[in-house]
């Protein structure tokens, strides 16, 4: 289990301050991590293993996990108050509509309600809904102006059919019987992240909860890159959050599954100010133009929602990037999260840090209690 699951879980209502849960994290050489909430966040400690004994302080050591917590259950950890009561169980959640739609992927259009408009792009518009008039979607509705639109509609189908992850929108079902054509996902409450950002409450987050939404979507875009999948528009109006600010990469409309190292393009309908210079300049798309887009959203997250180069133009942001400027580091935000955007803006796409080592960097941080 990762920490975002872990923290999804015990937020949870259900759970109250002191809830607990030991899980095995997912990244390599780390092992078992005690989950503790306290207030409305999670604190992540790593349990030490040394000859067959389990610790959290070196200098007590337990034979099982179960005394560790039955220890910890009594007394202080590290200097906090003793654990509570173990998480709570959810039932288990499946992102398709029913049994049904598991592997039918059609639905006809009359089962889908359509509420508020939620956003409109240059290929699409999306909208709240409901399913039968019981579950909650967003419904995505390709422009039938033309027959690019088309392609687009089945291109991006097919994407979010092969990719599934915890971080990325999940496909419920399609609607392409006749036009206007509908992409059926999941419903994220909270919006997208750069409305969010620029919100009451996500204009309120401290450092550290904005850290963990970079994290997760270093995570999904760690998984596309692992894919041999590319996004092409990674930005925070592109990024879907949930409750317990869980964050889902979305509006795969540009991705494209690669077999070579770059996708060349010379379609000019891209976002210039989250756009690597190569890929402006010469249409060359990478897993590393991501990365560099990835840096621009690290920016508009540190920054609670700002525009990147504010009062530049387009033409005047690469002519300003490919002579070596770089944004400064928007207010309050951590030294080192600042030297991660700028090794995502290094000129020499070989020398930015891959999603796989963003995704370590950000989401790990420290598993002792700060």
């Amino acid at each position: 289990m990762s920490r975002f699951e872990a923290q999804s879980h015990l937020t949870d209502p259900k759970n109250r301050n002191g809830a607990f849960l030991i899980r095995m994290s997912p990244k390599d050489g780390v092992g078992y991590v005690l989950c503790v909430r306290q207030g409305s966040k999670v604190k992540h400690c790593l349990i030490g293993q040394s000859d067959g004994g389990f610790a959290l302080e070196t200098a007590q050591s337990f034979s099982s996990l179960a005394d560790l917590v039955l220890h910890y259950q009594t007394h202080q950890i590290l200097t906090r108050e003793p654990l509570g009561q173990p998480c709570k169980r959810r039932e288990p959640h499946t992102a398709d509509l029913s049994k049904a739609t598991v592997d039918e992927w059609e639905l006809p259009k009359d089962e889908f309600t359509l509420e508020e408009q939620l956003g409109s792009g240059f290929f699409a518009e999306v909208y709240r809904g409901r399913w039968k008039n019981r579950i909650n979607v967003a419904i995505k509705i390709i422009k039938s102006d033309s027959e690019l639109n088309h392609k687009e509609f089945q291109r991006e189908v097919q994407i979010l059919k092969a990719l599934r992850h915890p971080h990325l929108i999940s496909l419920m079902a399609v609607c392409s019987a006749s036009p206007p054509y509908y992409i059926i996902t999941e419903l994220m409450q909270k919006g997208n992240l750069l409305s969010f950002l620029r919100g009451r409450e996500g204009g309120a987050l401290e450092a550290e909860p904005l850290i963990d939404m970079a994290a997760q979507v270093a995570d999904g875009m760690a998984y596309l890159e692992e894919k041999n999948s590319i996004h092409r528009d990674l930005a925070a109006r592109n990024v879907l959050v949930g409750e317990n600010y869980i964050c889902k990469v979305a509006d795969f409309g540009l991705a494209r599954i690669i077999k070579e190292p770059f996708y060349i393009t010379l379609d000019r309908k891209i976002p210039y100010k989250w756009t690597a210079p190569e890929a402006i300049s010469h249409g060359k798309f990478s897993n590393k133009s991501d990365v560099w887009s990835f840096g621009v959203l690290l920016y508009e997250i540190m920054s609670r929602g700002g525009t990147p180069y504010p009062a530049l133009s387009n033409q005047e942001v690469y002519q300003q990037v490919t002579t070596g400027y770089r944004m400064p580091a928007p207010p309050s935000c951590p030294k080192a999260i600042y030297s991660i955007m700028t090794e995502c803006w290094q000129a020499d796409p070989r020398s930015r840090p891959d999603f796989k080592e963003l995704c370590v960097r950000l989401g790990c941080g420290t598993y002792l209690f700060e």
